[in-house]
């Protein structure tokens, strides 16, 4: 193994370390919500993550779930794969690892729930509008295409 390190060069010895120290890294890098980790989100008093999330969110879960809501949280809770049309469940951090296939007006788009996204609505993920893709400019749309040939 030492005779390897002599013949490579300096350079892939430098490169290889880099490479090593930038994999440990990542392996140690953990996403925090506001400081904190999902274990230390999920052993907390609902309080106590009320506190946490944004405003609009703290006052929505305040007031309370209405029947849909309430349904989808109950089985969000018991499934791993849940379909639906309600949009405007926020996300706990009781529901990261499940799969939600939401509805946005035209087919369901499935997608896994990720730490990332507590605290959002399951709505913000299934977007209800396509970009727009327009093509070239047909005949009569500028003055310049009036003599371009119809093939």
């Amino acid at each position: 193994m030492p005779e390897d390190k002599r013949l490579r060069s300096q350079k892939a010895i430098k490169r290889s370390k880099r490479k090593a120290t930038k994999a440990i890294s990542e392996r140690g890098k953990e996403i925090l919500y506001r400081g904190k980790t999902l274990d230390q989100l999920l052993a907390m008093e609902p309080a106590e993550f009320l506190k946490m999330i944004p405003a609009r969110a703290r006052r929505s879960l305040k007031r309370g779930y209405n029947v849909e809501q309430q349904k989808l949280h109950d089985r969000l809770l018991e499934e791993d794969s849940v379909k639906t049309r309600v949009r405007d469940l926020i996300i706990l951090p009781q529901y990261v690892g499940k799969t939600v296939s939401v509805y946005n007006g035209h087919l369901y788009q499935t997608f896994s729930i990720k730490e990332e996204m507590i605290g959002h609505y399951l709505g913000e993920y299934s977007q209800t509008r396509k970009e727009v893709k327009h093509s070239g400019p047909g005949v009569g749309a500028t003055r310049g295409s009036k003599f371009l040939p119809l093939k």
